[in-house]
Formats: C-alpha cells, structure tokens, sequence
C-alpha cells in the first residue's frame, strides 16, 4: 500500500487508515487507489474478520476529493477534450463503498474529525460509527456543485429519513457529533483523546465474534431494504439456514449450555 494508506492486519482486524492528516486526509489518486487496494483486500481476505476504517491525525477523518489535485485534472480534461476527472466515482468510489458495504464482515468507523463528502460516504458505508465528540458530519457536495456520489443518496436517507437527508444534501453544513448521534448517523460518541482506542476495541471485539452469523446480519439489512416484508422472511430463512450450520453456532451453543462465554473461530 502507499503511504497515504496504511494497511494491517493482526487476530483477525483489519486496520485502515488514511493518512494524509496535513492534507486533512482528502483523497488524492494516489490515496483513493491505495484505499480501495486495502479495503478490497480486506474484503477477500479470509483471515480478516472485521474491518477498522479510520485515519491520522485529529483534525479530518476524511474531507473527500483533494479539490487541489481535482482543479488541476479539469484542466487537463478542458485542455484534451477529455471528461476523464470524473471517471473517479466509477474507478475509485464506488468499488471502496461496495467493498466497505458489502464485505461479508463487519467494518467499524472509527471518525476522529470532519467527514465531509466522500468522507461522510465512506463513514456511512460503514456498520458501526465511533465518532469524536469534536468530528462533524458535512455532504459538501452542493457546495462545489456537484451531486451526491460514494453511495451518500442511498446510505443518508435509511439513516436519517428522506427529508432530512434531502435538507443536508441540499443545504450542507456541518453537523456536529452530538447533532450526528441524535439524527443516527453516530452509533456511539466518545471523547476525541480516546477515539482511536474505542473503536480499536469495538472493532477487536467484532472481530472475535460470530463472522458468519455477522455476515448473514449484514446481508439480510441491506437485502430487507429494498424486498417485500415477504422476501424478507424467505431470505432469513436461508441465512439463519447457513448461520445455524456454522461452527460458531455449535460453539455458542455449547458454551451457554457450559455457562462459559464461547470462543469463536469465525466459521
């Protein structure tokens, strides 16, 4: 991975970090193709069980495009004839929201300072968000003229509802984390000197979890989205199918007839 990315993985955690903390981790070609290399590694790696997204520094969790590099590329692309800037939502975006929203793992936020555009989409792209009590929340994108994309018009509204999302896409401005905890989009706040611990440990914990169970959780809330309350019934069905075959299911089973906690393998 390049240095705008930091990739490791120990028992079963995946960290990623942004890191470009003097550039308040805006993402550069060379940061948004070293995150989409991790997260997408971390999605296919079978020895990682969960997944922590998070980024240097105190200031940014991630701000979105670097407009520097961004104004320099639509130069380029009125000088060529080109409209090549833009294939970064496709290239870059998109496969980094797919990765993050549909790795059958769980994957942890770890937001220790303003997530605005592409930032708020990879944030909300996420399970489970820690969040700083000194982090905002920003859509950003109405402000440069420019559209939602990172997944924002689909992840924002089944968090928050449709006319508050329309409201922060249409109106952008910075919501703090209280703000952010009391609309949902924050799942726990926490203060920003332990930010990076917390949501290690929470991470840490997933990660010693039930993967297989986690992962039918994960696909049956973003299959109920958008199925019948019918299909949604039939798809459990499956899953819970799959879920009580697994190992961890005979280990938890095991353990609560033995009143012991139980030990996951993650299979």
């Amino acid at each position: 991975m390049a240095d705008s990315v930091l990739y490791e993985v120990t028992d079963g955690l995946a960290k990623v970090t942004i890191n470009r903390p003097d550039a308040m981790n805006a993402m550069n070609t060379e940061a948004k193709v070293a995150l989409r290399d991790a997260v997408q590694a971390a999605a296919s790696d079978p020895a990682v069980r969960a997944v922590l997204l998070t980024a240097s520094g105190t200031r940014a969790f991630c701000v979105g495009q670097d407009l520097k590099e961004h104004i320099g590329n639509l130069a380029a692309d009125r000088e060529s004839g080109s409209k090549l800037t833009m294939n970064t939502v496709s290239e870059h975006y998109n496969p980094i929201v797919r990765a993050l929203a549909g790795m059958p793992k769980p994957v942890v936020a770890g937001v220790n300072g303003v997530a605005a555009g592409a930032g708020f989409g990879f944030a909300l792209a996420a399970d489970f968000r820690v969040v700083a009590d000194t982090a905002s929340f920003n859509t950003s994108f109405a402000g440069v003229a420019l559209t939602a994309d990172s997944g924002v018009s689909w992840t924002l509204p089944r968090l928050i509802g449709a006319s508050r999302a329309s409201d922060l896409l249409l109106f952008p401005r910075s919501v703090k984390a209280q703000e952010a905890y009391e609309l949902g989009i924050a799942n726990r706040l926490v203060p920003a000197d332990t930010l990076h611990e917390e949501a290690e440990a929470v991470a840490r914990t997933l990660a010693a979890g039930p993967t297989v169970a986690y992962a039918a959780l994960k696909e049956s809330l973003a299959y109920g989205a958008s199925h019948s309350l019918s299909d949604a019934l039939e798809h459990e069905d499956v899953l819970q199918t799959r879920a009580g075959a697994s190992e961890d299911h005979s280990i938890a089973v095991q353990a609560f007839l033995a009143k012991q906690p139980p030990r996951y393998l993650g299979r």
